[in-house]
């Protein structure tokens, strides 16, 4: 990690851009969350292909007053963290420039951005215009086109970015009918989420069980991840109602910070008297952390009321764990209906409950979890940065 001063911006010559250096720009080490994770998969893979790779990261990514959470950076010291250039302020044009300044200097043949919100659409769509004029393509990641909670104004902010990039690589088609309308006219390539590798391998169940005071033959639910209202733990949390009244012995855990105030869902838990099934760890979990829950867990729950499509899953995948999903976005992409979980309507806790029910009476576990050891080689990152090259390998428009 390191900082990079202002400095004047040398226009390169035509076909002097490294053809094997392609920068990254987006969320990295100290930053820490899923696409954090996702931007530094990217790094280390690229850099295995032979590409150098600047990582251009923020000084600032939210105002404090704006984060929902209670910090953006890890806590905790990161072994071999990936080397970021902090440069970018969100709010601050001036940094705008010396990012384009300094992606100039380092002369990648394209820049690939992380979207996933229209807050960081400004700055993004300015950097990439000032590069596109001097010959480095600007390319798009994008988690999400347009977001889950919309506000006014998000629509005309990510055109604004997005219009400006010659290339986005797509994870749902969700996402990819966005940029349609969207008008995004740039080349889209669409390939699944990778499965995410870097937390390791997984500890015994037992063990993990063992850890959070579960009962070694109790079924065990695990909702994770930040927790805003799109997720619909709310619809959860009252399918459980059904479910522990049914089945006493199933227990829940809820493993992520809130982002937003958790009154209500703890007044649901005691609405439907679930203090005694439902282990509620309301903090961001560190990587050293994750295959503890998903090793304690017989099967993931992603009950979204919208959604593109989730890192999440990608997480279960890796710890060969089926799901219960809702048909949103691109999740019943990712995890077919009986074949590597369930898949039900969205805000809908009767099905949501009739589905973790039927996956616990009629033993589904096993087989779901073979259907996800068959599916998860299909969802390879080499797939992904093969996109990236095909995009950086296309003839730049009006050439």
């Amino acid at each position: 990690m390191s900082e990079h001063p202002s400095s004047g911006a040398r226009s390169p010559e035509p076909g002097a851009h490294g053809s094997r250096k392609i920068a990254l720009v987006g969320p990295g080490y100290p930053y820490r969350g899923g696409i954090a994770h996702f931007a530094e998969t990217m790094y280390r893979g690229l850099r295995e292909r032979g590409y150098e790779v600047p990582f251009v990261t923020f000084k600032m990514q939210y105002p404090e007053r704006l984060f929902p959470g209670k910090t953006q950076f890890e806590t905790r010291p990161v072994p071999d963290p990936v080397p970021t250039v902090r440069l970018l302020n969100t709010i601050e044009p001036l940094s705008w420039r010396t990012t384009a300044h300094y992606l100039l200097d380092e002369r990648p043949a394209a820049a690939v951005f992380m979207y996933w919100m229209p807050f960081f659409a400004p700055a993004f769509g300015t950097i990439a215009r000032a590069i596109r004029r001097h010959g480095i393509k600007p390319l798009a990641v994008v988690h999400n086109a347009v977001p889950h909670e919309p506000r006014p104004g998000d629509t005309t902010l990510s055109k604004y970015f997005l219009q400006a990039c010659e290339g986005c690589v797509v994870m749902s088609e969700a996402v990819e009918q966005d940029l349609q309308r969207l008008k995004v006219s740039a080349p889209v390539r669409r390939v699944p989420h990778p499965v995410y590798t870097r937390f390791g391998a997984p500890v015994p169940q037992a063990e993990a069980r063992e850890r959070f005071g579960l009962k070694p033959d109790a079924p065990v639910l695990l909702f994770f991840g930040f927790i805003r209202r799109y997720k619909g733990l709310h619809v959860l949390l009252q399918s459980m109602g059904r479910v522990v009244r049914e089945r006493p012995d199933v227990r829940l855990i809820v493993a992520g910070e809130f982002y937003e105030d958790e009154a209500p869902y703890r007044a649901l838990i005691r609405e439907h008297r679930l203090g005694d099934h439902v282990l509620l760890q309301n903090t961001y979990i560190p990587d050293e952390e994750v295959p503890l829950y998903f090793s304690a867990a017989d099967v993931v729950v992603q009950p979204y009321v919208s959604a593109t499509q989730s890192g999440v899953a990608q997480i279960a995948f890796h710890f060969e764990k089926p799901l219960i999903v809702t048909d949103v976005g691109g999740l019943a992409e990712i995890v077919p209906h009986e074949r590597a979980g369930f898949v039900v309507p969205p805000d809908d806790p009767e099905r949501l409950a009739e589905a973790i029910l039927r996956f616990v009476r009629e033993g589904w576990g096993p087989r779901l979890a073979e259907g996800v050891r068959e599916r998860k080689a299909h969802y390879s990152w080499d797939r992904l940065y093969d996109a990236v090259e095909s995009l950086v390998a296309l003839p730049r428009p009006g050439r």
